[in-house]
Order: structure tokens, then sequence, then C-alpha cells
């Protein structure tokens, strides 16, 4: 991922869970806990987190797992990284400062791979991000799950124009107020903007060599989880 973007995390670090609660009237924390019991439900021993941030994904996935599943989690922002170390039980998850896109795993490595609400950080191209969702793949052992958590674009025409207004002209708001970071929440609502429909992004993840593609809608497609295996 571009330096830039880099940059734009570690100047919204210090309140970025704040700022995303407010932005979503924390529905991004039950979206995540219906994604992490949605993947420990795979099963698997070895399951890891990319573009973890905060790692509250990572959490809710060792909590779902029991305890009993070695979670590791990585994220290229170090102040994202901070925060999620200091956090309750952050010594059960193994946290690692690493880009997405050139991990630091031999092949077949894990059962489950995932990732919430940063695929669109990764977005940089479709070829960019067909490659990155191939990287997942090449990390995941035959059988293994991938599943993404991200927003997505509402079939409604009404509701889809609803949506970016609201993302336009109050979440980015909210975010730069909250977060104090004007130009990490522009980019950040830019992204959600342009980012792909649930069906482009199924048809993405089987060129990246995934099969049995799927996913579900989440409150009228505002955000989608989808799942593949490799």
């Amino acid at each position: 991922m571009a330096i830039g973007i880099q940059r734009i995390f570690v100047e919204a670090s210090p309140n970025y869970e704040s700022a995303n609660r407010a932005m979503t009237f924390y529905l991004d924390i039950l979206w995540r806990r219906i994604a992490a019991a949605e993947a420990a439900s795979h099963g698997g021993a070895k399951w890891l987190d990319v573009c973890s941030g905060t790692g509250e994904m990572a959490l809710y996935l060792h909590k779902f797992g029991g305890g009993k599943r070695n979670v590791a989690a990585l994220d290229f922002c170090l102040p994202m990284l901070d925060s999620a170390a200091s956090k309750h039980d952050a010594k059960l998850v193994s946290f690692s400062l690493a880009n997405a896109t050139v991990l630091p795993f031999q092949d077949n490595s894990f059962d489950l791979v995932t990732i919430a609400f940063a695929t669109r950080n990764i977005n940089l191209s479709r070829k960019a991000i067909t490659a990155t969702f191939g990287e997942f793949h090449r990390v995941l052992k035959p059988g293994g799950m991938f599943l993404n958590l991200e927003t997505s674009q509402p079939e409604s025409k009404l509701l889809k124009r609803f949506f970016h207004f609201y993302v336009d002209n109050v979440a980015r708001r909210f975010g730069q107020f909250i977060s104090g970071s004007k130009r990490g929440y522009a980019y950040l609502s830019s992204t959600v903007r342009r980012f792909y429909t649930a069906d482009e992004l199924a048809q993405i993840l089987k060129e990246a060599g995934f099969k049995e593609v799927g996913f579900r809608r989440l409150m009228l497609g505002v955000a989608a989880i989808h799942k593949a295996l490799k």
C-alpha cells in the first residue's frame, strides 16, 4: 500500500475507533462480531487477520475461537498496532508490522484469513486488489477460508444516493471532528463511493483464484460479508 495511505492512518490513529463508532452508530461493532462468528465457525488451528488496525477483528476471532486458536494479526501502521497491543487480552494475539500486499508467511500456512473494513485501502486498482487477494489465497491452506467484511453498494439507486450523501456530508465530518484528521476522513469517505458492488467483489475474488465465493449483504447492502475457499 502507498506511503501516503500509511501516513493518513498514522494521523487518524489516536481516535480511530471512536470516529468509526460515531460514523456507523456503533454498527461497525455488530458487523465485526457477526463476521468473526461466521469466520470462527470454519474451524482450523491457525488464523490470520490482515490490515488489523487496532486489533478489533483479531480479538473477536480469539473470543469466538474459544481461546483455542493461534490468531495472528498484522498491519502496516505502527501507531495502530500500539493501540491494539494496549488492549485487554492483546497478549493472546500475535501482532506484527507488515504490509498486506506482501505477506511474511509461507504458502499454505493458515486455515482462515480475514480482513475487516480495510479492503478499500488495498483497492489502488482492480489489478492491485486482485493481486493482494491472490496473496491471501497463497498463504491459505487448501480448503482454507477467506472472509472479507467491507462497505458495499446498495442495490437500490435511491438508497445508494442517500448512503453516498451520508458518507460525504455527515460521516466524513463526524470522523474529521472526532479524529482531528481532515485528510484521513476525506480519503476514507472517498473510498466508500468508488468501491465495488457485492457482485463485482465476488468476481474479483474468483479472478484471484478463490472458489465457492458467496456473500450476504448487511443493512440493505451498505456493507457485505464475502466468504471464499481456496
